[in-house]
């Protein structure tokens, strides 16, 4: 096993929004390589959902309490005394952030300070990793990639909440964790990704899906947006290659944060992610719409150097093979859905098999 990975074996690691979509994909990891898992989250309600699909639960002990329940929080974490933990639950998408801001502002900004407060009362030691997201940053439009130096902010409340949340980790740490023998914390900042397992609204990929398994073709509203695709499991892979710094060297990594995306050869657009799924996936279809939508960015995309330089940490997978993975979970579901827990390991085991030659 990759000695990164085997770091974790045996220890306790919790993860909050475990129930997520990248929550479900770090569980079915973690407990892969020998991790004593316990999740913090909502429960899952959609049965073809990845988290109920992969069967996991039975092997962590879960929490299904809200982020925003400050004493609640603060009463597991202190109980639980953690080795690792994982924060990622979250309001993630950005049509719901208008449709619902104070629960995004809730969620986002005070769940986070409901679980980096609650550090304050562990005496065990404990690396944080808090993910936020690559919305973050001031988006100008540019055409290159944001670094972890650029301005943070948003326009919209899901973006704001995102940069708000950035802030509240900095000023957290400067406070009360500058010197602690115990807490290393660093956020992670990550873009679009995509994989096996999603049904969120308003998502290119189970959108596509969703239409299809309905024999129907998938609405498209704009074919030309461009995005830097990703497997969900690369930046999973830099958030446990930055845990393991994270415990290995408090230097470098404790307050900083760093940036998960794709290289410029995965910017793609929305077109060509249908031109490519349909290669695997021939009764693929779509057509145009013309409708009102949110404002949203045409271009973000995030400059990887610092995780690159400090973590050994790059996506592994070719744009084709992003899609391929993806296609091929969503293919076996419709085919066998109650072996897709098998399919989920296997995909886990043939990209750590990639991320070995990588580091090699």
């Amino acid at each position: 096993m990759n000695k990164f990975l085997n770091l974790y074996k045996n220890k306790k690691v919790l993860i909050t929004g475990h129930t997520g979509f990248k929550g479900s994909w770090l569980s079915n990891w973690l407990l892969d390589v020998g991790a004593n898992v316990i999740g913090v989250s909502l429960p899952q309600i959609n049965t073809d959902h990845i988290f109920n699909k992969s069967k996991i639960s039975k092997y962590i002990k879960s929490y299904y309490q809200d982020i925003n329940n400050a004493d609640m929080i603060k009463g597991i974490i202190t109980s639980e005394k953690p080795d690792f933990i994982f924060h990622l639950a979250a309001q993630a998408l950005v049509g719901d952030s208008y449709d619902n801001p104070k629960n995004t502002w809730n969620t986002n900004l005070i769940g986070t300070l409901n679980v980096i407060d609650s550090l304050r009362y562990l005496k065990n030691k404990c690396n944080v990793v808090l993910i936020t997201s690559d919305k973050c940053y001031y988006n100008r439009e540019w055409l290159w990639g944001y670094k972890e130096t650029d301005t943070l902010g948003g326009d919209d409340p899901y973006s704001a909440s995102k940069a708000a949340t950035e802030l509240l980790i900095h000023s957290h740490i400067k406070s009360f964790y500058n010197n602690s023998k115990f807490i290393r914390i660093s956020s992670a900042r990550a873009g679009n990704v995509i994989g096996g397992g999603d049904w969120s609204q308003n998502r290119i990929i189970p959108d596509c899906f969703k239409s299809w398994i309905n024999k129907k073709p998938v609405k498209i509203r704009n074919f030309n947006s461009t995005r830097p695709w990703q497997f969900v499991l690369e930046p999973l892979y830099g958030y446990l290659k930055l845990g393991y710094y994270l415990n290995k060297s408090k230097i470098k990594y404790h307050g900083e944060s760093f940036n998960f995306g794709p290289d410029s050869n995965s910017e793609h657009t929305v077109l060509e992610v249908l031109n490519e799924i349909k290669k695997q996936f021939p009764q693929a279809c779509w057509k145009s719409i013309n409708k009102k939508t949110i404002k949203e960015s045409t271009l973000l995309k995030l400059n990887c150097d610092k995780s690159l330089n400090l973590l050994n940490w790059k996506c592994a997978l070719t744009f084709q093979e992003t899609i391929k993975y993806t296609v091929y979970w969503y293919n076996n579901f419709l085919i066998s859905p109650n072996k897709i827990d098998k399919i989920t390991i296997s995909q886990i085991k043939d990209y750590t098999k990639k991320i070995n030659e990588n580091e090699l």
